[in-house]
């Protein structure tokens, strides 16, 4: 499984829609995944999910054994799959996202890589902390507990 993605890292796309990958998830995405990549919409906010292409693999075989009649499945498979694009880690660790992507998650100059583990989010500076804000003090963690019992974890 590799290493898993961690932390938060604030960055900058360049004019062009490049984005280099921090040094610490870079040598994870080349040695574990030949530097190979997929970035597709978030479904649940206007942000990006970047998974590395063995991760994107198993993704997508589930989405592609959901049944095609329910619609709800259809609508997932049109949003992540259709969104889908591949990219590869050039020379200087970058990635050029596609304008359809940036548009979507509103991505200019400033950009925040969120680490979840087994995929990174590419958020917006400004939506990222206010998003963030949000689930801080509006939602706070109070409200996570009605579905995960925070006294599991060790927080």
């Amino acid at each position: 499984m590799g290493n898993l993605f961690r932390g938060l890292h604030s960055l900058n796309l360049d004019g062009k829609g490049r984005l280099a990958i921090p040094a610490r998830y870079r040598e994870t995405l080349e040695t574990d995944h030949q530097g190979q990549i997929v970035v597709t919409i978030a479904v649940d906010n206007r942000c990006l999910w970047l998974y590395p292409w063995s991760r994107w693999q198993a993704l997508e075989r589930q989405l592609l054994s959901l049944p095609t009649a329910n619609r709800h499945s259809r609508r997932l498979q049109r949003l992540l799959i259709g969104h889908a694009q591949e990219c590869q880690l050039d020379a200087q660790g970058r990635i050029l996202l596609n304008a359809p992507l940036r548009r979507y998650a509103n991505l200019n100059k400033n950009v925040v890589l969120v680490g979840l583990g087994s995929k990174l989010e590419i958020w917006e500076e400004k939506a990222w902390e206010v998003r963030r804000n949000v689930w801080l003090e509006e939602e706070g963690l109070e409200d996570l507990n009605d579905s995960i019992d925070l006294n599991t974890l060790p927080l």
